[in-house]
């Protein structure tokens, strides 16, 4: 990440100092090592998906335009919207290039696939906010290419360094994304659960009009009028604290969260499937973990 330009090296620095968990270069690793051993293409990979997922995050907030990340000033915040869309695509073309220059094609082609898909998930999602009444398959296509895939190709990528065989690291890669979609319903049900600071639900994603799982649902179950009363509370009064708190109470007593919470341990559950096709050790009983993790977070 080094470079001849001071003002890139103090931004890089920046984002080096508040890395997050780097859930995603675990899961390279550990995959590679269920598979076969860990190698130097593993480091490389591991690499080039924190290099690509650290760039996803700094445009991220540049379309959302939030000015905190990780507890954090965003970059965006600090140093404004142009120098963090120019930081973004220097950390993504520098992770392309470490693959190009060690001829880890394999690697690239797959981290490729999922940018294509993660930015094919963002755009789908935008286009459906409009009429926010999304049905629950457009939903889970969201969420699979906007977070699962990601971590899919983790776990692929983990894989095909280790010399896999294709149809291994294809079932690694399902792994992934049973795990990813697992992942996105937890932060669904984030905005609801209770923050420790301030006892109150968090809200964020009522507050940006994003139709989650539990408030699809919800809609599922609704009549017409309820419906429109719901929608409308979501797109012109989700700043109503009274409405706001009424629109929770319906999603609690219709089921909204008991059903996310269940289709989240239904996607573990076809991970876990998975991985008993692996022989049981160690690494198997990480990943295991790693996914119990996933779904019991608490950030």
């Amino acid at each position: 990440m080094k470079s001849s330009v001071p003002l890139l090296d103090t931004i890089t620095r920046y984002i080096i100092r508040r890395k997050g968990k780097q859930i995603r270069p675990l899961f390279v690793f550990l995959s590679a090592a269920l598979c076969g051993k860990v190698t130097e293409r593993t480091h490389l990979a591991a690499s080039l998906i924190e290099l690509l997922h650290t760039a996803t995050l700094v445009h991220d907030d540049v379309v959302d335009d939030s000015n905190l990340r990780r507890g954090f000033f965003s970059l965006n915040a600090l140093w404004k919207n142009k120098i963090a869309v120019l930081v973004g695509d220097f950390l993504l073309s520098r992770g392309m290039l470490l693959a190009l220059e060690k001829d880890e094609f394999e690697v690239l082609k797959i981290v490729s696939g999922a940018v294509k898909e993660m930015s094919e998930g963002e755009l789908l999602q935008i286009e459906k906010a409009r009429r926010l009444d999304i049905e629950e398959s457009i939903y889970f296509e969201i969420i699979r290419k906007k977070t699962a895939t990601l971590i899919a190709s983790c776990c692929a990528c983990g894989a095909s360094s280790t010399g896999s065989t294709p149809a291994v690291a294809q079932s690694m890669w399902k792994f992934g994304e049973a795990v990813g979609i697992a992942f996105q319903i937890k932060d669904d049900l984030f905005d609801y659960e209770r923050n420790n600071a301030t006892g109150k639900p968090h809200l964020t994603d009522i507050r940006d009009q994003k139709m989650t799982l539990p408030l699809i649902y919800l809609l599922n179950q609704a009549n017409f009028t309820e419906k429109r009363w719901i929608i409308n509370t979501v797109k012109n009064h989700h700043h109503d604290p009274e409405r706001i708190n009424r629109l929770i109470i319906m999603v609690n007593d219709r089921g909204g969260i008991d059903y996310a919470r269940s289709q989240m341990n239904a996607y573990c559950s076809r991970a876990q499937d998975i991985l008993n096709a692996f022989p049981d050790n160690q690494y198997r009983q990480s990943l295991e973990q790693l996914v119990l993790f996933t779904i019991e977070r608490k950030s």
